[in-house]
C-alpha cells in the first residue's frame, strides 16, 4: 500500500492531507472549549448549531463554488482554500459572542467544502492506474481514522502545557503547512472544461449522478452510511454514560473500536478489490450496516452486564468495518463515471449529497434519541438505512456499464 508514496506528487498531497487533518482535529477540541467559555452550560447548543452550519455549508457551498471556479486551475483553488481556513482559525481565539463563532465557522467550512472535493478530484489525475488509486483511497481512509484517534491525544498533551487558545495556532500551522505542500507539488496538466452557462456548471455533478447507475446506487449507500454513523457519532456518549453508566474512558474505547474496525478493512481493501467487484463489496456492506444496527438496538434493549458491554464493543468494531466497505471504494465509482473535465463537479456533488444525508440523520439521531430512547431511535435509523440499501440494490445491476457524462 505504501508503494504509492513513491509518487512524489501524491506523497506531498497525502502529507498535506495529514497535516490539515491534524489541524482540523485540534480545531474541534479548541472550539468545544471556546464554546464553553462563551456559553457555559449552553455550550452544547452552540456546538450543535455550529455543526448544523457546517453541514449546511457542505451541502450548499460545494456545488456552488465548484461552478464558480471550474475554469481556474486546481492548485490555486486548493492553496486559496487553505489560506482562507488558516486566516479564519487565526480569528477564532478573538471571538467573544456565539454569533461570531457561527459566522466564522460558516466561512471556514465553506473553504473546506471548496478544498476537499477539489483535492479528491485531483488524486485520480496524479495516480492514473486504478491499482495505485485504490491504495491511495485506503491510505486516505486510514488517515481519517488515525486523525480521530491522534488529534484528541495531541490536544490533551498540548493542554497540559498551554491554553486551549493556542490550539487554534496549531490549526493555523496545519493549514499553512498544507498550502506550502500543495504549492510545491507538480500537478498534471488538465484542460479546462468547455465554457457553459452557470446553471449548467452548477448542476453538472448532480446530473452525472442521476445518469449513472453506479452513482445512483452510491446515493442510496450514502444514506446507509449516514444512518449508521449518526447513531455512532451522536449517541455513543449517551449510550456509554447514560444507558450503561460507564466512564469517559469507555466512551473513547467504544469510539476507538469503531475506528479500529474501519482501519482493518481499509488496510485489506486493495487486495480485496482485486478479487471481488466493487458492487459486491459495497452492497454487502450496505446490507450489513442496518442489520448490525438492528442487533445493536436489541443489545441496548435486552442486554446487561459485562457480556452486553463486550458485545457492544464487538458490534461497534463491525459497524466501523462495514462503513469502510462503502467509504473506501466509493471514489473508484466517481473516477469511473467522470472525465478529467467534469471530475471536480462529480466529486463536489458526492460531497454535497453525502452530507445532505447527514443533515437528515444527525438531528434525527439526536432529537429523536432524546425523546424516545436509544433502542427505538436505532430501530428508526435501521429503517432509514434499509431504504438506502434497497435503492442501492435496485439501481446497481450487475450488467451496468459505467458511463461518464460530459459537463
Amino acid at each position: 500500500m505504501l508503494s504509492v508514496l513513491g509518487n512524489q506528487s501524491y506523497a506531498r498531497l497525502f502529507s498535506a492531507q495529514m497535516i490539515a487533518l491534524l489541524g482540523t482535529g485540534l480545531l474541534t477540541v479548541a472550539l468545544g472549549l471556546l464554546a464553553f467559555d462563551i456559553a457555559g452550560s449552553d455550550a452544547g447548543l452552540v456546538l450543535g448549531l455550529a455543526l448544523t452550519i457546517k453541514m449546511v455549508a457542505y451541502v450548499a457551498v460545494a456545488p456552488l463554488v465548484n461552478a464558480l471556479v471550474s475554469h481556474i486551475p486546481r492548485k490555486p483553488v486548493l492553496i486559496g482554500s487553505d489560506i482562507v481556513r488558516g486566516l479564519i482559525a487565526l480569528c477564532l481565539p478573538l471571538v467573544s459572542e456565539a454569533w461570531q463563532i457561527y459566522v466564522l465557522i460558516f466561512i471556514l467550512q465553506s473553504a473546506s467544502a471548496t478544498f476537499t472535493p477539489a483535492f479528491q478530484a485531483v488524486i485520480p489525475s496524479v495516480l492514473t492506474e486504478e491499482r495505485d488509486y485504490t491504495r491511495a483511497l485506503s491510505l486516505s481512509r486510514l488517515a481519517y481514522d488515525m486523525e480521530s484517534l491522534a488529534s484528541p491525544m495531541l490536544a490533551a498533551a498540548l493542554l497540559t502545557i498551554t491554553s486551549y487558545h493556542n490550539l487554534f495556532m496549531g490549526t493555523v500551522v496545519g493549514f499553512a503547512g498544507s498550502a506550502l505542500l500543495v504549492s510545491s507539488t507538480k500537478f498534471p496538466v488538465i484542460a479546462p472544461p468547455q465554457k457553459a452557462k452557470f446553471f449548467h456548471r452548477l448542476t453538472g455533478g448532480t446530473r452525472a449522478f442521476f445518469a449513472a447507475a453506479e452513482l445512483r446506487s452510491l446515493m442510496g449507500l450514502n444514506l446507509v452510511v449516514a444512518s449508521t454513523s449518526a447513531m455512532v457519532i451522536v449517541n455513543t456518549v449517551v449510550l456509554v454514560k447514560a444507558e450503561l453508566g460507564r466512564s469517559q474512558v469507555d466512551v473513547a474505547l467504544l469510539l476507538g473500536a469503531y475506528g479500529a474496525g474501519s482501519m482493518i478493512v481499509a488496510l485489506s481493501m486493495p487486495g480485496l478489490l482485486e478479487r471481488i467487484a466493487d458492487r459486491t463489496v459495497m452492497l454487502v456492506g450496505g446490507l450489513l450496516m442496518p442489520l448490525l444496527l438492528l442487533a445493536g438496538a436489541g443489545l441496548i434493549f435486552w442486554g446487561e452486564g459485562s457480556s452486553q458491554w463486550a458485545a457492544i464493543l464487538a458490534l461497534w468494531m463491525l459497524l466501523g468495518a462495514a462503513t469502510a466497505t462503502i467509504l473506501t471504494p466509493s471514489s473508484r465509482l466517481l473516477r469511473r463515471n467522470s472525465t478529467e473535465q467534469n471530475r471536480p463537479s462529480v466529486f463536489a456533488a458526492q460531497f454535497s449529497l453525502s452530507h445532505a444525508c447527514f443533515l437528515l440523520t444527525y438531528p434525527l439521531a439526536g432529537s429523536l434519541g432524546a425523546a424516545i430512547g436509544l433502542a427505538p431511535v436505532a430501530a428508526v435509523l435501521v429503517i432509514v438505512g434499509l431504504a438506502g440499501t434497497v435503492l442501492a440494490y435496485l439501481s446497481w445491476r450487475s450488467d451496468v456499464v459505467p458511463v461518464a457524462v460530459e459537463q
